[in-house]
């Protein structure tokens, strides 16, 4: 396997939490330190932070020291990548569905031309 399939891995692997996506939807809107992230939760502060570490793995997120802080912040660089594969994807299925829909169109043109001819 390369270097970017198991990046795809990791990512997708983090995400597929809820709290994690949650995380990083959270994380969209402005960096966050840890208890910040923990706050709408039910969970302990170290259980959060174990997420962030998940998140962190996968290439998501980075935290930066700053002072008694250490924020987290989204990596855009990975989402990139998932976009890409998620696009190619998305392309091939959007040329399927066209080339069924130009069968399609051939056999209703068929059936009309088929009961014009036998009226």
């Amino acid at each position: 396997m390369d270097d970017r399939t198991e990046q795809l891995n990791r990512t997708f692997s983090a995400l597929a939490d809820p709290t994690r996506r949650d995380i990083v939807a959270r994380l969209a809107g402005g960096d966050a330190n840890v208890s910040d992230l923990a706050e709408p939760y039910e969970m302990s502060l170290q259980a959060v932070s174990k997420h962030v570490k998940v998140l962190e793995e996968a290439g998501l997120v980075t935290r930066s020291k700053d002072a008694q802080r250490r924020p987290v912040h989204l990596d855009a660089e990975v989402f990139g990548l998932m976009t890409k594969w998620i696009e190619r994807y998305r392309q091939e299925a959007e040329q399927r569905y066209r080339r069924l829909d130009a069968l399609l169109g051939t056999i209703a043109v068929d059936k009309t031309t088929q009961t014009k001819e036998v009226s």
